[in-house]
């Protein structure tokens, strides 16, 4: 621990460290590898256990495009909805106004306004089960076989 404190404490800069966490752990990680590949005789469970350890906050880069990919889909479908109603839900949803806000900025009832960001949550739904249910028809067997592909 106090070997990757150390050297932590020596780089000129710490600029391009984005996540500390999992940078210190990195260097802990390799600091300890290195040690055991040293000697003459090492568990291959220490190694395995070192090599599938993972930081539990930091995601993956499979689950960062995941995340991406339907932070894409999800605006996709908000852009798809009538004017009115994909400002309503931008506002609401995303930028957090609450209701009556929304009712004060906009000019119509609070009642008005909860129908529209039903109204919008269940296209969005609909849109992502439609887009999920196809991605899953295309990718299974049955599909294939049915002509779907």
């Amino acid at each position: 621990m106090q070997e990757a404190y150390c050297r932590i404490a020596t780089l000129d800069s710490v600029d391009h460290i984005d996540c500390g966490h999992a940078y210190f752990f990195s260097i802990a990680r390799n600091l300890l590898l290195r040690k055991l590949k040293r000697q003459q005789v090492v568990p291959l469970e220490a190694i395995s256990e070192i090599e599938s350890f993972r930081d539990t906050q930091t995601p993956s880069p499979e689950e960062q495009v995941s995340t991406r990919l339907a932070y894409e889909r999800v605006m996709a479908l908000i852009a798809g909805l009538p004017e009115r109603c994909r400002r309503i839900v931008e506002l609401r949803k995303i930028e957090g106004w609450s209701q009556k806000e929304i009712a004060a900025h906009m000019g119509m009832t609070e009642k008005a306004v909860e129908k529209q960001v039903w109204i919008g949550v269940r296209a969005i739904r609909e849109g992502w089960s439609a887009a999920t249910g196809a991605v899953d028809a295309e990718a299974s067997p049955v599909g294939r076989k049915a002509g779907i592909l």
